[in-house]
């Protein structure tokens, strides 16, 4: 784990998924995956992101309009995320995964389209009590296998009409939660080394750095611009992912 390539990959792999996320609100999550899965394999890519996931969004999920009201309201799918992350680790642990790279690299493509096409899903309406749980916990699920969360977890996030504060603030509760539970997950599972653990906590400083140049870049590039060609980028990553896990 502490070879001059792995550091390298490591360190320019969160430089870059900060930058991102300084610059667009989103993406390091993807972006680690997408460029050490490959390399590493799913579980050791997982592992290292963990760190820096938790930590970059905690002040996200502290901070907003109203913390208490979207836990009272968000509390079930929440709860049900966490336990849908244990069972997708659980899968992840028995399967191994390689397998699980073509499914990470189809999530990649869905989420990229997705993320450029900005479909919206119905608003849950009455049904919300039992949708929530549903939802999370399916989320939950891919994110525990495959590292990803946007079907159908922030989709319904996305559903549910707060405004713009209000579900980043969401999210960032969101990520928290299911980061930890992942966290707890993988060291219950035997999937978290000491060498991951503190090369994880090592990418934090890379992370920071990149989110510090890419909050400072924001205003001299076009957002959607840039938001449109990363997402086209990640596409044709999690195309190459899928294709090479099927041959």
């Amino acid at each position: 784990m502490w070879t001059v390539e792995i550091l390298v990959l490591v360190t320019a792999t969160f430089l870059i998924g900060g930058a991102i996320k300084g610059i667009i609100g989103l993406g390091l999550p993807v972006v680690a995956l997408a460029f050490m899965a490959p390399v590493l394999g799913l579980e050791q890519a997982m592992g290292i992101m963990l760190v820096p996931c938790v930590l970059t969004n905690v002040w996200q999920a502290v901070t907003g309009p109203d913390f208490m009201g979207l836990l009272r309201r968000l509390w079930t799918f929440l709860v049900a995320s966490l336990a849908g992350t244990w069972f997708g680790v659980s899968v992840l642990a028995k399967t191994g995964g390689g397998v699980l790279i073509g499914v990470l690299g189809l999530l990649l493509c869905a989420y990229s389209v997705m993320s450029v096409m900005r479909p919206q899903i119905p608003p849950p309406g009455p049904r919300e009590k039992i949708l929530s749980p549903i939802a999370g916990g399916l989320g939950g699920v891919m994110f525990g296998m495959a590292g990803m969360f946007i079907i159908p977890g922030i989709l319904y996030l996305q559903a549910l009409g707060l405004n713009r504060n209000a579900l980043v603030q969401a999210m960032g509760m969101t990520f928290v939660t299911i980061s930890s539970g992942l966290s707890f997950s993988f060291i219950s599972h035997g999937l978290l080394s000491a060498d991951t653990a503190l090369l994880s906590a090592c990418a934090l400083v890379p992370t920071i750095i990149g989110l510090v140049l890419g909050q400072r870049v924001r205003h001299a590039v076009s957002e959607e611009q840039f938001r449109r060609a990363f997402f086209i980028g990640l596409f044709f990553f999690g195309l190459y992912m899928l294709v090479r896990t099927l041959l």
